[in-house]
């Protein structure tokens, strides 16, 4: 076990999940069904991989991904007002 990390007991809070998978031979991992269904994965979905040496591997849906990173783009592009100058007038 991990040093400073625990696991909690009981079952997991509405909306997470941890659950521990195998590699295959070819480097391949089976999602497990309850998260497929979390997270509406489905055969043929196209999922994006994240790594940093550091903190680990996350695994999104690309759809998910392209939403958030044109979120963020449009903000940085002035698209769409910050909170702060949504409340400058009040």
């Amino acid at each position: 076990m991990t040093p400073g990390f625990t696991v909690p007991e009981g079952p997991a809070p509405e909306g997470r999940l941890a659950a521990t998978v195998k590699v295959g031979a070819k480097g391949q991992i089976v999602i497990p069904q309850d998260a497929r269904e979390m997270f509406g994965i489905r055969p043929g979905d196209t999922l994006l991989l994240l790594a940093d040496a550091d903190r680990g591997i996350a695994i999104v849906r690309r759809d998910v991904f392209a939403q958030f990173t044109d979120a963020a783009l449009d903000h940085l592009s002035g698209d769409h007002p910050s909170p702060h100058q949504e409340h400058a007038h009040d």
